[in-house]
């Protein structure tokens, strides 16, 4: 995955499907890591999982002697492994900063994704359909403002709210293109980056053909 491969023991149990999987295969792909990445079906889990993970839940990272088991732990430790190039800026304030957009990230949007990507048919899901398309649009100001999400430099958090607008379609969410166009804009500058791409199961690419 990615262009430099730097050798590495890691095997990644991931979910071709679920967004914190993919965000973290696009750090992995950012950072170029050689890794085997084991694409699990969540109704049929291998043995294998649970041996290493007490919840035997996706996603799931093992580098050697290490397990980790909680996506931003995850792509926390994968910046400090592979520190080039950096994806949480240096600052202890401004690190800070986007730990917190991740939190926020996670309490705001990514409820609203699992909840319409759990039951997309549900009543409660047409009701956080318009509350996530809603909330995307109001923060168009904040995609406008800097080149990457609240940033110059691709972070972390960029890899947070990629993944999650990548999964728009399956949603059954359409963005206006006049409101949302800096989100849109967003969007089309992630996808084409390479590590994106590379980022990509199989399952994902269908989501968007």
């Amino acid at each position: 995955m990615g262009v430099v491969t730097k050798r590495s023991s890691m095997t990644f149990f991931s979910d071709g499907q679920s967004h914190y999987s993919h965000r973290v295969r696009i750090v992995l792909a950012e950072k170029g890591v050689a890794v085997d990445v084991v694409n699990v079906d969540p109704e049929n889990k291998p043995a294998e999982l649970s041996d290493h993970n007490p919840y035997n839940d996706l996603p799931t990272l093992v580098d050697r002697d290490l397990v980790l088991y909680e996506s931003d732990i995850m792509m926390e430790y994968l910046d400090e492994r592979f520190p080039h190039p950096p994806l949480l800026p240096v600052y202890p304030v401004a690190r800070a900063q986007s730990r917190l957009m991740m939190y926020r990230i996670r309490k705001d949007w990514s409820r609203l994704a699992d909840a319409i990507l759990a039951d997309p048919e549900s009543k409660q899901s047409e009701a956080d359909r318009k509350e996530l398309k809603e909330s995307l649009t109001a923060a168009s100001p904040i995609f406008a403002e800097m080149t990457f999400f609240m940033s110059e430099e691709f972070t972390i958090v960029d890899c947070c709210v990629s993944a999650l607008l990548w999964r728009l379609p399956i949603m059954g969410i359409e963005l206006n293109e006049v409101q949302a166009k800096p989100v849109l804009d967003y969007m089309a500058n992630m996808f084409e980056r390479e590590s994106f791409q590379a980022s990509l199961s199989e399952l994902e690419k269908e989501m968007r053909h």
